[in-house]
């Protein structure tokens, strides 16, 4: 934890998924001051027609980018991460900012195990190094 996981219309290339996945991996463990190693990223292509939203009376195509993450980050920070790594996902896929839309899931660090990284994540703090 913290997993990622973007839902998008497709097929995209493995260079620029692995783009994709190595920007979001800087960005969020710079933003949320995390260890990189926590972060995994999915990118799931639901092909053409995968995944729609209702725009105006219309079905349209559309991206989302669910995010599982610890318990406590303030709304602001996670407003500026979300804002964040929708640039990288519009940037390297191409996505439309009107089109796509990130969701939180947050959980207690008891309920992210990481056995490489010592077990559990620790609960998040103000001031988290």
């Amino acid at each position: 934890m913290p997993y990622l996981q973007l839902d998008v219309n497709g097929p995209h290339s493995v260079a620029a998924k692995k783009e994709l996945a190595r920007r979001l991996c800087e960005t969020y463990a710079r933003l949320m001051s995390v260890d990189i190693r926590r972060i995994s990223i999915a990118i799931r292509e639901l092909g053409e027609g995968g995944i729609w939203r209702t725009v105006e009376g219309e079905p349209v195509l559309v991206s989302v980018l669910m995010c599982d993450i610890r318990r406590g980050r303030p709304a602001e920070l996670r407003m500026e991460v979300a804002k964040a790594l929708c640039r990288e996902c519009i940037e390297v896929l191409g996505l439309r900012e009107d089109r796509l839309n990130v969701e939180f899931t947050q959980h207690a660090g008891d309920e992210m195990y990481h056995p490489t990284l010592g077990g559990y994540s620790l609960e998040w703090t103000e001031g988290e190094a």
